[in-house]
């Protein structure tokens, strides 16, 4: 029996005893990150929001095994905030179409979630109308044409059924029920109703593909609402897709438990600690971001070298090299070169000891004052 099929569904129940405490210590860590992020200036907090909504979108793609180009997201997202970080790389439509959805629900966390607009983020998610080579209803519920909607693994003929959800004859009522309930302010702490909004929607699974990261949007969305800020400093999705097998684990036993849904919660709220635990590295790196800029203010350089840098801020994959410049600014070998010579003859890059075709680049991130 899954929980859908319980008599007084849906109606969640947890023990609040057991989740108090961990509700406080939650709380209180989001309450200190929000003060950390808004002593920072405009512009390092930009860069926060820039780097915790890329990692968002990325991750929560990452959890359906889907890999996204980091670039593309990085640039669509900065191109929606209004931010300048040099070239900006062009994005497919179904990158725009992620980022899309991911910005509408942060940055308009205020606004009512409905079905026409979960229809849009659908649509977002799904520009081509198909899941890989299968076509599938876009911007609406599914039908259950092919089958019932089954989370499933293992190899064809011998799946291991997970899950199985609601019928579609089902969702109509299913979904007014849970968007009614969303947009009821009464009786619940917010970042409670972010984790049973996660679980409520996922269990009803009502599309034929995208569930997932839709869900984590409207957990995100409830976020935002809980601290009234559109602004994202720490990522739900980051954390969960280091903690994937759990995830899926505490997700199953709970779709085929009861209507307590206290171990739900627990590892919800667990997880949300350990993201915004995790955030103080964004906070690290924006920070460490922008004492390097200061520090090399007075340096003369052209734009091919501030992207190139940059890049390796932002934490470019794998040693620095002439040929990667070259590829990562489209201008000539020699160009590179004597780019890379002149930073390092400034001391912002050190070149590394193997030389010959293996001579490599580094950032100089001592605080040392540059000439």
């Amino acid at each position: 029996m899954y929980i859908y099929e319980v008599k007084d569904w849906p109606r969640f129940r947890w023990d609040r005893h057991a989740l108090a405490e961990l509700l406080a210590s939650v709380r209180h860590r989001q309450g200190r990150l929000t003060g950390h992020m808004e002593a920072l200036g405009f512009n390092l907090r930009q860069e926060a929001v820039l780097q915790t909504l890329t990692a968002d979108v990325l991750k929560s793609s990452e959890i359906e095994g889907e890999k996204l180009d980091p670039g593309q997201v990085r640039s669509s997202i900065a191109r929606r905030l209004g931010m300048d970080i040099g070239a900006l790389k062009s994005a497919g439509r179904h990158v725009e179409g992620v980022v899309e959805m991911m910005i509408d629900a942060t940055r308009h966390y205020d606004q009512p979630l409905t079905g026409e607009r979960l229809f849009a983020w659908h649509a977002s998610l799904f520009p081509a109308g198909r899941s890989g080579m299968t076509k599938i209803r876009v911007g609406a519920w599914r039908d259950d044409s092919t089958g019932p909607m089954q989370i499933v693994s293992g190899p064809i003929g011998k799946e291991t059924v997970h899950y199985e959800a609601p019928k579609a004859e089902r969702l109509d009522t299913e979904m007014r029920a849970l968007l009614e309930w969303f947009e009821d302010e009464s009786g619940i702490d917010p970042v409670l109703k972010a984790a049973q909004a996660h679980l409520w929607f996922v269990t009803i699974h009502p599309f034929d593909d995208g569930n997932g990261r839709i869900a984590r949007a409207i957990a995100d969305m409830a976020l935002a609402r809980s601290e009234r800020s559109p602004q994202r400093f720490y990522s739900m999705s980051t954390q969960i897709r280091q903690e994937r097998n759990a995830y899926y684990d505490t997700l199953e036993e709970t779709q085929k438990g009861t209507m307590d849904v206290t171990p739900w919660m627990k590892w919800f709220l667990g997880c949300m600690g350990r993201a915004i635990d995790g955030a103080q590295t964004t906070l690290s790196a924006v920070l460490s971001k922008a004492q390097f800029w200061d520090r090399i203010r007075s340096t003369p350089m052209n734009e091919r070298q501030r992207l190139v840098l940059n890049k390796l801020l932002d934490g470019f994959e794998g040693k620095l090299t002439t040929s990667k410049y070259a590829k990562l600014t489209g201008c000539s070998h020699d160009t590179a070169l004597r780019d890379i010579i002149a930073l390092v003859e400034k001391r912002v890059l050190v070149q590394n000891p193997a030389g010959g075709r293996s001579t490599s680049y580094d950032l100089i991130v001592a605080e040392e004052p540059a000439t």
